[in-house]
């Protein structure tokens, strides 16, 4: 079930109940299920719960994958029911410390915009693009976002395109322009009397369903599996016939970077990795009726993976440290 269900197709209290009951059961995917619980609660009209449960995650003893993601969450919806003050205080520390993800620049500068605070969202979304994509041959399909609501809030500011405003022109995919479905003056089209308007405000509103269908059919990348040297060690162990699946530790790095940058030369969007563990593994092979040892399980244990939430975007942003867990940086590691 999505968060974005409307409210009269589901019960979103019941669905985040649900979920809450459900990380309780998968405590390594709690994050992830509580953050859906929160957005359905958020749905049904119940913030305050919602702000107890985003509290939950940033007080939790495990250390959080993405905290600044909760925190932007948390300060979008405290705003929606009158904790401006606070707010404001999240969204400013969220800036300062200037995170490598998209996700938490987009949900604050989204955040001031919903509340007319244009010139400062498109401040966020400029130091968010600052901050991810200088230096940056390609964006990644995670900074789309980020550049997009750069462009609308410019457009109703009214000031002159950039360089990031013709980047975002180049990677939307939708026949109608970034300048026409941002153009400030479509809402006096909504109140014409002609037929001409009318029809082309229909045209930009397929446009952007279509944008948005896009985006929503891509729930988790195309994730490759990842085991660290340790977890690898036990897994070969305990099951010597995917010893063909992998000769060493070593030729299995390489062979994920190899993989991935072959997917991403084919045209292959959205590819991420996901980390695999042997006891949850073994929990999956059990769910699914099968022996571990069984190859074929393989893909299905990393789709599973990405699907809960786990996979990591590929290739890491500039700066970031690489996926292998070496704690060198991406670049200086099999980036290079």
């Amino acid at each position: 079930m999505r968060p974005d269900t409307p409210a009269e197709n589901v019960d979103h209290t019941a669905e985040a109940a649900r979920l809450e009951r459900t990380a309780g059961l998968y405590p390594e995917d709690a994050e992830a299920l509580l953050l859906q619980a929160a957005a359905h609660l958020e749905l049904a009209g119940d913030r305050p719960a919602a702000t107890t449960l985003y509290d939950r995650l940033l007080s939790s003893q495990a250390g959080l994958e993405n905290p600044y993601l909760v925190r932007a969450l948390k300060a979008s919806n405290l705003w929606e029911y009158g904790h401006e003050a606070e707010a404001r205080a999240i969204i400013d520390g969220i800036r300062a410390a200037s995170p490598r993800d998209p996700a938490p620049w987009v949900i604050v500068a989204e955040s001031l915009e919903a509340h007319d605070e244009l010139e400062a969202a498109e401040e966020t979304f400029t130091e968010g693009a600052r901050v991810l994509l200088t230096d940056v041959e390609e964006p990644p399909y995670s900074t789309h976002p980020l550049l997009f609501g750069r462009h609308r809030v410019r457009r109703m500011l009214g000031v002159a395109h950039d360089e990031w405003d013709t980047v975002a022109d180049l990677h939307h995919s939708s026949p109608v322009s970034l300048d026409e479905l941002h153009d400030p003056k479509r809402v006096w089209s909504l109140g014409s009397d002609n037929p001409a308007e009318l029809a082309a405000e229909i045209s930009r509103l397929r446009a952007e369903l279509g944008t948005y269908r896009e985006a929503l059919s891509r729930p988790f990348p195309v994730a490759v599996l990842h085991w660290p040297a340790g977890e690898l060690s036990e897994l070969v162990e305990a099951y010597p016939s995917l010893a063909a699946e992998y000769p060493s530790h070593e030729e299995h790095l390489a062979t994920i970077e190899g993989s991935l940058r072959e997917l991403a030369a084919s045209g292959t969007p959205n590819l991420g990795i996901v980390t695999g563990t042997v006891p949850s593994y073994e929990a999956f092979a059990a769910s699914e009726m099968a022996s571990p040892g069984e190859a074929e399980l393989l893909p299905q244990y990393a789709t599973t993976l990405a699907a809960r939430g786990r996979a990591v975007e590929w290739p890491p942003q500039r700066g970031a440290g690489c996926w292998c867990g070496s704690g060198r940086v991406y670049e200086g590691c099999h980036g290079a």
